[in-house]
């Protein structure tokens, strides 16, 4: 285990953070990974698991040991005429598979095409777009429980997964490792077409999977910056789910509000909040500056001064309280803050 002292992790977060970390490895096999983590039990110090470092705030240097997962490599399990099994290293990029599935002729990651991070992290956040959620695709994961030191396999059903969340946000939280997923894809092209934007931005386009996949970069271009050039962790904020009581209240006050029925209520855009609040297009001031929101999109939170990450969560404060002001609506924070 190569473990280095005081390594900087702006360049390991999208956000562009300039904390540090005490302790860094990274590790590229399963044995690396538990030599880590016992590492880090032996010395009784904290543990921070990366992967694309898309999804994460550091509010502050970490004081313990970053492992960052390096796995790499796609295999095929099973393959039949119809459909395709394949295990993808937690390591690899997500885009990078989504490109790479497409070029196999391997469907039903279209949608998902141009979100950053890596491919162990997806099922954690259960990542959707346009229709379609990992969990559509999702088979199993391979990974290590900590509590026993040892590889389990956790079959889709049992990762619990909803939206924006799973099992690896609750009960097994930090507790377990995902080292390899398995997808079930399509060998049939046939896209998933519900999404309104989608299908207005294909128009007359034939609906392929690749044209498909064109027209989900395009609309992602235009209202979430690249994070290479916008340091940016995509959405910000949840989707906030309101009571039936308090929808209704809302919703005469402003009958523009996009909603969706869920559930346990009914979800309301928390981009349109933000939107109306007042909050798109913001540049910080004073203690504030070189941080603020994306000209297009009030959702994502952009750090183009690498300013630390207490004052990311300063602005994202601020703008928690305003919307929670103006619509009595509560904001949760989607990406993970150390």
């Amino acid at each position: 285990m190569k473990l280095q002292r005081d390594i900087p992790l702006l360049s390991c977060n999208t956000l562009a953070v300039p904390a540090s970390a005490q302790f860094f490895v990274s590790v590229d096999q399963e044995k690396g990974l538990r030599d880590a983590v016992q590492y880090s039990q032996r010395h009784s110090i904290p543990r921070l698991i990366l992967g694309g470092g898309s999804n994460i705030v550091l509010s502050k240097d970490f004081p313990g040991l970053v492992v960052r997962l390096s796995m790499k490599g796609i295999d095929i399990l099973e393959q039949t005429s119809d459909n395709i099994t394949v295990a993808v290293a937690a390591g690899e990029n997500w885009d990078e598979l989504v490109q790479y599935s497409l070029a196999n002729g391997w469907f039903g990651l279209e949608n998902l095409s141009a979100i950053p991070g890596n491919v162990g992290a997806a099922p954690i956040q259960n990542i959707g777009a346009y229709g379609v959620e990992i969990g559509t695709v999702l088979k199993g994961v391979h990974g290590l429980d900590i509590e026993s030191m040892s590889m389990r396999y956790l079959a889709a059903h049992d990762c619990e997964l909803g939206y924006r969340n799973s099992i690896f946000k609750g009960a097994l939280k930090d507790r377990f490792v995902i080292t390899r997923v398995e997808l079930e894809l399509s060998m049939h092209d046939a896209p998933v077409l519900t999404y309104p934007a989608l299908i207005e931005a294909l128009g007359e386009q034939k609906p392929s999977a690749q044209n498909v996949a064109a027209a989900v970069r395009a609309l992602r271009g235009q209202r979430l910056p690249d994070p290479k050039r916008v340091p940016n962790v995509g959405s910000f904020f949840k989707n906030p789910v309101v009571s039936d009581d308090a929808y209704t209240a809302l919703k005469q006050k402003y009958p523009e509000m996009p909603s969706w029925n869920v559930p346990e209520g009914y979800k309301l855009a928390a981009g349109w909040l933000l939107e109306n609040a007042g909050w798109r297009g913001y540049e910080g001031q004073a203690e504030l500056a070189g941080v603020g929101t994306y000209a297009h999109q009030a959702l994502v939170m952009v750090n183009p001064g690498h300013r630390p990450g207490a004052i990311v969560m300063k602005l994202a404060d601020k703008i928690a309280a305003s919307v929670k002001a103006t619509f009595g609506v509560s904001l949760e924070i989607e990406p993970r803050v150390y």
